[in-house]
């Protein structure tokens, strides 16, 4: 792994550490998402912290390598044009921004809910909810079950800084062919930046975390991505400097 740059092969090496730390924990019966996936920042279970933790824990084997993929195939690319420093920031922002759109889609998906509820089944879900989960249970009543999904379940994965990766490939190299499965021909960079845009904006309305994929949480990584990289770009040229 000589040829990876430092920071991209410290964040291979941590995330397949953190994962194989989840399976040993797992088989002693500690699920290690309780503690570092994050969680909605009403539930018992949350911690500020989590929105740093959350990136570096990964749901299964599949997960945990297409993400560390597009990390070893574009991360490194950024890397050699911003240095270390530049890219590390990078990556963390745009997972913690993430996450933040992540808790503001969970915020609105519990007020919807919440509103077609009376106090008293309201106050039971805050009450009882964490505990029945524990339990593998949760409640009869399909809307409290919702409520009490969307209060205690937690989000893990980089994803929303690899979608940020991507965005920042796309916008250093627009015109960049690149040949993407099942396409017999290639495409530039910056068309499939904007084709995975749109697709998880139609899946993230479509699905309703229905597959259990936090599609506007990938979203949020490349609108802080984008936000990140324009005022980059801004202050290079206010002090004279070219910025591809």
């Amino acid at each position: 792994m000589n040829s990876i740059p430092t920071v991209t092969k410290n964040l291979l090496i941590i995330n397949v550490l953190m994962f194989l730390g989840t399976l040993v924990a797992q088989s002693y019966g500690i699920d290690l998402a309780k503690y570092l996936g994050l969680h909605f920042f009403l539930a018992e279970d949350f911690n500020v912290a989590q929105l740093i933790t959350y990136m570096f824990m990964h749901a299964s084997f599949t997960h945990l390598f297409f993400n560390m993929f597009a990390v070893w195939m574009f991360g490194r690319i950024l890397e050699q044009v911003w240095g270390p420093r530049r890219f590390l920031f990078y990556y963390l922002v745009c997972g913690i921004g993430a996450g933040l759109i992540q808790e503001v889609v969970t915020g609105i998906r519990y007020m919807t809910l919440e509103a077609g509820m009376t106090p008293e089944m309201v106050e039971a879900v805050l009450k009882e909810g964490t505990k029945a989960l524990h339990q593998n249970m949760n409640f009869i009543d399909p809307i409290m079950a919702s409520l009490n999904l969307t209060l205690n379940s937690s989000t893990v994965g980089a994803s929303g800084a690899v979608y940020a990766i991507l965005l920042g490939f796309g916008m250093l190299f627009p015109n960049q062919p690149m040949f993407i499965f099942p396409l017999p021909f290639p495409i530039k960079a910056k068309y499939f930046v904007i084709g995975y845009a749109l697709i998880e904006l139609y899946a993230g309305f479509a699905n309703n975390a229905g597959d259990n994929v936090a599609h506007f949480a990938h979203l949020g990584g490349m609108i802080f991505g984008f936000i990140l990289i324009t005022y980059w770009r801004k202050k290079s040229r206010g002090n004279g400097n070219y910025y591809n």
